[in-house]
């Protein structure tokens, strides 16, 4: 039986997840120094030191880059979202506190160097559109309704529905948070929070 041979694949896709890493960490450079509106996927490349070619076979655009850092986010904070989760057994209100406040030390911490220097009035970018990444902290925060209701702990209205509604919360609250100087970490999770949970009082209790 005539073998087949196999080119390394190990190196070629390490190399891609060096070229996509050093794309971003520049990104987060030059957004940080720039502001976004003003950086351009030229400055972004020049950081990089990689030619323009192998820029474009990753992005197209640096709104592409910003989606990417957001998903990067993501992936990294739904892990502190899966703990906070396991931590509040079943206790919607504090997993919310607990989760809230997380999330927006986490979007402080991101964006430190960008907003140190971002001109004033300069508003935080939208990312559209769902990743893997972002699915998962909705699954998570959806499971935690779940959980919360199948514990008669929790509003018995739709999970699907509460569950966006406190992501959409959470995320409008926190980039208003960040056009803010200096920014408020605990002010703006005890809006958010008083907003979720007050709104989630208002849907039929669990039976």
């Amino acid at each position: 039986m005539a073998q087949v041979a196999y080119l390394p694949v190990g190196k070629r896709e390490q190399t891609k997840v060096q070229n996509r890493q050093a794309i971003l960490d520049a990104a987060r450079e030059v957004f940080g120094e720039l502001g976004y509106e003003a950086a351009t996927v030229r400055d972004i490349i020049r950081r990089t030191g990689l030619a323009a070619g192998t820029f474009y076979n990753y992005y197209r655009s640096k709104e592409e880059v910003f989606a990417a850092l957001a998903d990067d986010g993501a992936r990294r904070f739904a892990p502190m979202l899966k703990a906070i989760r396991a931590q509040s057994h079943d206790d919607f209100e504090a997993f919310v506190r607990q989760a809230i406040s997380a999330y927006f030390r986490f979007m402080a911490d991101e964006h430190s160097s960008w907003l140190a220097r971002r001109p004033a009035g300069e508003p935080h970018p939208h990312v559209h559109g769902e990743t893997p990444e972002m699915a998962a902290v909705f699954r998570e925060v959806r499971d935690a309704i779940m959980d919360a209701i199948a514990a008669g702990k929790g509003p018995a209205s739709d999970p699907d529905y509460m569950a966006a509604a406190c992501i959409a919360v959470a995320r409008e609250v926190g980039d208003k948070m960040l056009e803010r100087r200096p920014i408020d970490t605990e002010a703006a999770a005890e809006f958010a929070v008083a907003m979720i949970l007050n709104g989630l009082r208002g849907l039929p209790a669990a039976r």
